[in-house]
């Protein structure tokens, strides 16, 4: 399992209706192949920053399998006119989410 993570920073008075947008396109992304699921999670202490977090089955789905496509294209042309700058994007193996060691403090707090 990868995990893409995309910083998509979004112009301060545009953070409403770039919900809306996003909301437009994701369609198009939750078809792709290798497509796992997605969180989009707006910044606390920056609001204009949205994380996008994407698990797909391998990084080959992600790159070159949907950055290729179409509907990339697609639904990058639906969400650029929020966007205040170019998205940072990289991605991390799977593993990294293991819930390894939070049983042990869970039962040590009980």
């Amino acid at each position: 399992m990868i995990y893409e993570i995309a910083q998509l920073p979004v112009h301060k008075q545009r953070t409403e209706t770039f919900r809306q947008a996003f909301a437009d396109v994701v369609p198009l992304l939750s078809r792709a192949r290798g497509y796992r699921g997605h969180v989009l999670a707006q910044g606390v202490e920056t609001p204009e920053v949205f994380n996008l977090i994407v698990q797909w089955r391998s990084l080959e789905d992600h790159t070159p399998g949907f950055e290729a496509s179409e509907d990339h294209e697609v639904f990058m042309r639906g969400i650029q006119e929020y966007l205040s700058e170019e998205p940072a994007v990289y991605h991390f193996e799977g593993a990294a989410f293991s819930a390894s060691g939070h049983e042990d403090r869970d039962a040590a707090a009980t």
